[in-house]
């Protein structure tokens, strides 16, 4: 088979395969590549050596059997046969789950986390998100120190088993997205800049040196993360990506690296016959990110919109420290902006970041189903100090409060794991680093980062303490019982409601109609036909509705219809959702 290496600054490179050296030669045809064939096939091992150095992984390895450090492993993708027909599921109507396989079930594998896919399939959802599956150093870890962007992490089943995972998935009707990481890579295990400029100096993000973008050599490292996007959705049939803090990608170029990948997945995705997702996770506040190419924008399909967890966070727990700060002024009115304009940050004043903010989205050519709303996220809980949960501190009518306004709000709905029943399980800030000093040096970066908040350095979980990720597994053992039975039959009922009701598809933002009390905590918007009301508060509320809506289509406490004075009497910290029959 046919050996290729991207090496421009190499005078040598030889081939390390089989046990075997080879000489590679220059490509006549394509600046700074290398070739050579070599006797190998599905599993042989295989490395590079450059200038006489110590034999390196494959930039574009497509398995690393022994982790970052090892040698690669070829991969023949045609030996695996799909048991699915499987034409595609776009995001257009999509409840999506967000699931870290190390922490889904205690195994931590992809097969066994298959072994729970009816359970999603039961609850409604159309969409399993998976955290990054690229290879990090250790066997349990977050995920986003991965460094091979074409391989699956071998702890967790290698690739064999992902396509075992996306399987399965189909076969209950699931689409599978992942989340990749183009924004950074490593540190551990990153052996990209002995090849090639796959880094620049000319910008730095909160990882180092910007990945090079749009520096001398950038056309070679720009194919280079599109050739692994385009190969996980070809190879593995998977329905989308999820591009990790896209803000970071940093890119003066015309025609932005955004735009380029998006033309590549769009062109796949014809080839392939089948819908083919991109979705951004952004601190831009700029709707441009998801604006179609032909109309001047980057062309993704939807982005993840923390102004609206804040807002909704705020408003569940009154909490304003940080980022939360200018959304706990006032969270009712905040979350009332958000729900209509989509960004609550659209060109105004962020105290947070100590100036002004975001773009306006111009609702009559952004649909709402462009942005994800969610009550957590891996980073909204992890981030956090002790990796609680909304669980932690919350009643489980307020939770239900949490699920009504994602589910039947306008944007695209997010869960994360185990929020569909109120886990309590932690998820916490957990690493695997075989690096000692990384590890240290991680330990105290954690510990320093809350101590500057009041936080005790002993109050701080030890990422590197494998306790930390076994209090982070679901406990499968809660979703039937008590208290998480029921929050667990509302998430059910609310997604068939989305799924029945052709108003709660309604992707037109200006047509969301809002009201509200800052002071007696409810919250009320009307989806078409139906009308959705909260209530934040511990004592009853009397929401106005109207008259005109005779049905309680769903309801966490007990409640009547409005009355002839179009008066919803909703109990303390409960939800209901009326309409018409």
């Amino acid at each position: 088979m046919r050996f290729e290496v991207w090496a421009p600054q190499a005078e040598q490179v030889t081939l390390e395969c089989a046990g075997g050296a080879r000489a590679m030669e220059r490509d006549g045809d394509r600046a700074g590549w290398w070739t050579a064939d070599a006797e190998a096939g599905d599993g042989t091992r295989y490395g590079f050596s450059l200038d006489g150095g110590p034999v390196l992984p494959d930039p574009r390895s497509r398995r690393q059997p022994d982790g970052p450090d090892g040698l690669s492993a070829v991969v023949d993708h045609e030996r695996y046969a799909w048991r699915t027909p499987w034409a595609g599921r776009g995001v257009r109507e999509a409840v999506l789950y967000e699931l870290h396989v190390g922490t889904y079930t205690r195994e931590g594998t992809l097969d066994a986390a298959a072994e729970r896919l009816r359970h999603l399939a039961d609850l409604g959802v159309t969409h399993v998100e998976l955290m990054p599956l690229c290879p990090f150093p250790g066997r349990h870890g977050w995920g986003y120190e991965g460094v091979s962007l074409w391989a699956v992490h071998e702890p967790y089943g290698g690739p064999e088993a992902l396509k075992r995972f996306v399987d399965a998935a189909h076969a209950q009707g699931l689409g599978v997205v992942l989340d990749v990481v183009h924004n950074h890579l490593g540190p551990s295990g990153n052996y990209l800049p002995a090849f090639g400029p796959y880094f620049t100096e000319t910008h730095h993000t909160p990882w180092g040196s910007a990945v090079n973008l749009d520096a001398p050599g950038s056309d070679e490292v720009r194919a280079h993360l599109i050739g692994s996007a385009l190969a996980w959705l070809r190879d593995y049939r998977l329905d989308g990506l999820r591009l990790d803090a896209v803000h970071a990608l940093r890119d003066t170029r015309a025609c932005h690296f955004l735009e380029e990948l998006s033309a590549a997945v769009a062109s796949l995705a014809g080839d392939l016959g089948r819908p083919l997702a991109l979705i951004g996770e952004s601190d831009l506040g700029d709707p441009r990110v998801v604006t179609p190419r032909a109309s001047g924008g980057l062309g993704l399909h939807a982005q993840w919109n923390d102004d609206f967890h804040h807002a909704l966070h705020t408003a569940l727990t009154g909490e304003s420290q940080g980022y939360y700060e200018d959304f706990a002024r006032a969270p009712l009115a905040a979350l009332a902006k958000t729900m209509t304009r989509g960004f609550f940050h659209d060109g105004t004043y962020s105290t947070f970041r100590g100036r002004a903010h975001g773009r306006p989205v111009d609702r009559a050519r952004t649909p709402a189903h462009r942005f994800l709303g969610y009550a957590q996220t891996h980073d909204q809980i992890g981030n956090r100090a002790q990796g609680d949960r909304l669980s932690a501190s919350l009643s489980p009518g307020l939770l239900a409060c949490a699920a009504t306004l994602t589910l039947t709000g306008p944007f695209t709905p997010m869960l994360f794991m185990g929020e569909e029943w109120g886990a309590t399980t932690p998820w916490q800030f957990f690493t695997d680093h075989t690096d000692p000093e990384l590890a240290e040096a991680v330990r105290r970066g954690r510990r320093r980062e809350f101590a500057a908040h009041g936080w005790a350095e002993e109050d701080i979980p030890d990422p590197q303490d494998p306790a930390t990720r076994e209090r982070s597994c679901l406990d499968w053992s809660q979703p039937e019982t008590g208290h998480h039975a029921r929050v667990l039959a509302w998430h059910r009922e609310l997604i068939a409601l989305r799924r029945t009701r052709a108003d709660l598809m309604d992707p037109d933002l200006a047509a969301v109609r809002v009201a509200y009390d800052e002071q007696a905590r409810w919250f009320a918007f009307r989806r078409g036909d139906l009308k959705i009301a909260v209530n934040f508060g511990k004592d009853p509320a009397a929401v106005p509705l109207g008259n005109n809506h005779p049905r309680v289509l769903a309801a966490w406490e007990p409640v009547e219809p409005p009355g002839a004075d179009g008066v919803l009497r909703l109990p303390g910290e409960s939800c209901a959702v009326v309409g018409v029959a």
